[in-house]
């Protein structure tokens, strides 16, 4: 009989362990960075705290990263200009100089981001990218960019700070809670369908 309990306080430990690993472990997976180095052009896209993605590409850029950015984002506003085109005036306002700037302004989700992206990639012959977005947004990100440039097309993932949301912390707030469900469910929707909502 000690034998059976002991059993199943081992089983019952390693499984809650094993839970816990999987918990502390979402951020983690949501949010892949890699090592820096070098590469053909910097990425941003918009969308959550698109302000903070630019200046990290803008940084990233001043510090020799790579010799262009490619900035991808749709109008909010119909009436107004595209969310790229405000990237890259940020950018220029930071002394970026505007030839060194490259423009997708029809992407209005990760997919068409992506896609537009990949346009300008091949028309330039870009043969890396460093990838910026939030945190939580880089691993869904780096699938979609894999699928529109192909998968072994070196894309290497570097996350803008985010004030909500901490890949080691995900659960401390409501918000980011629920940020972090819903991150994971768009993923496994586009590893099941290839597809994308936003």
């Amino acid at each position: 009989m000690k034998r059976f309990v002991l059993g199943v306080l081992v089983t019952l430990i390693i499984l809650g362990s094993l839970a816990a690993a999987v918990f502390l472990g979402i951020g983690y997976y949501l949010s892949p960075q890699d090592a820096l180095r070098k590469a053909d052009a910097i990425v941003a896209i918009s969308g959550g705290e698109t302000d903070s993605r630019t200046a990290e590409a803008v940084r990233l850029y001043k510090d020799g990263w790579a010799p262009k950015l490619i900035f991808s984002g749709a109008a909010l506003d119909p009436n107004g200009p595209s969310n790229a085109q405000a990237m890259a005036s940020a950018a220029e306002k930071a002394g970026v100089p505007f030839q060194d700037i490259e423009l997708d302004e029809v992407a209005a989700n990760t997919r068409q981001n992506a896609a537009g992206v990949a346009s300008i990639v091949r028309r330039e012959n870009y043969q890396s990218i460093i990838l910026v977005t939030s945190p939580y947004h880089q691993r869904r990100a780096e699938i979609t960019f894999h699928r529109a440039l192909g998968q072994s097309f070196p894309i290497i993932n570097h996350s803008s700070y985010d004030h909500e949301w901490r890949r080691a912390r995900w659960w401390a707030t409501p918000y980011s809670r629920q940020l972090t469900y819903a991150e994971l469910q768009k993923v496994v929707y586009e590893l099941v369908s290839g597809r994308t909502g936003q």
